[in-house]
């Protein structure tokens, strides 16, 4: 059986740059070369074609039928070669350090876990959990799902995941007797957001309740559970919460929800985006907020 008679891998690349982009200057900055590199690529491939594949005009590049026609094939050829060594990649065994707050880990994490494990069963999630924002630098990790206006930082890639808002929430049966008397009711606090309850009670337009009564507990999935339990009302993260009020677990104690200008985001190191494993994670984790149904 002979073997494939296959164009030059380079100059197939640089026509398909060039062919995207209508371009020869712009394909020469995608592939790293100089224009006259790509120039000399397309000319040889143009000579093994035995056929022009680009009418050079003062607007730009443009295809001629034979180039047009090449350049869709070629396009998705380079597709399909660039997953299959993309899906390769993943296959290898790959540790992933994530640094997360414990209560998006424990609410949207955990919940889609074992989904996640089986489309990459060759990745591992090594989980960091803090309640401290100094703690979540994406330096100290592979990525970070963090708090975040969202706004672009410097050497850092950020996608959004979930918007921040904040609702009070109870255990349903504290609602038997009737709406919530926020003045008598007890208040739940967590430690890592002490002003939480101060900020909704004057959205609400409660600024003559007092905001300090109340227990305090180490984390916002304490204060949740107190609440679950009945032990009094807690302010909960609305995205996060929404399936235990969905499922009855948890009852929304006041109409009024206050928004924030604040997200969780992922981020990571914008030189690592070329990591398979990471990019997959970022994608599926962006895919996954994405369904969260709005509120």
């Amino acid at each position: 059986m002979s073997g494939r008679r296959l164009p030059p891998l380079p100059a197939v690349r640089a026509f398909e740059a060039a062919a995207r982009h209508r371009s020869m200057t712009r394909a020469a900055d995608e592939l790293g070369v100089t224009p006259g590199a790509v120039s000399r690529q397309v000319r040889e491939l143009e000579t093994r074609m035995e056929t022009p594949l680009f009418v050079r005009r003062a607007t730009g590049l443009e295809p001629t039928e034979a180039g047009a026609a090449l350049a869709a094939e070629l396009g998705g050829a380079l597709d399909r070669i660039a997953e299959a060594a993309r899906g390769l990649r993943l296959r290898r065994p790959r540790r992933l350090s994530i640094g997360v707050y414990g209560f998006f880990a424990s609410r949207f994490l955990m919940p889609r876990w074992e989904a996640m494990r089986a489309l990459w069963p060759e990745v591992t999630l090594d989980l960091h959990t803090s309640a401290n924002p100094l703690d979540l630098t994406p330096a100290r990790f592979d990525a970070v799902i963090a708090v975040s206006d969202g706004a672009p930082r410097s050497g850092l890639a950020t996608r959004r995941l979930l918007p921040i808002a904040t609702l009070p929430v109870c255990a349903p049966a504290l609602l038997a007797a009737g709406p919530v008397d926020f003045a008598s009711a007890p208040l739940l606090h967590a430690r890592p957001r002490p002003d939480d309850w101060r900020r909704w009670l004057d959205h609400a337009g409660l600024r003559h309740v007092p905001a300090e009564a109340g227990s305090t507990f180490e984390s916002t999935g304490l204060a949740i559970e107190a609440a679950a339990r009945g032990l009094g009302v807690a302010i909960g993260l609305e995205a996060l919460i929404r399936p235990e009020i969905a499922r009855g677990a948890l009852a929304v104690a006041h109409p009024r929800t206050r928004p924030t200008k604040r997200w969780f985001v992922l981020q990571h190191a914008r030189r690592a985006e070329s990591d398979p494993a990471l990019a997959a994670f970022a994608d599926w984790l962006v895919a996954e907020a994405e369904a969260v149904p709005a509120a």
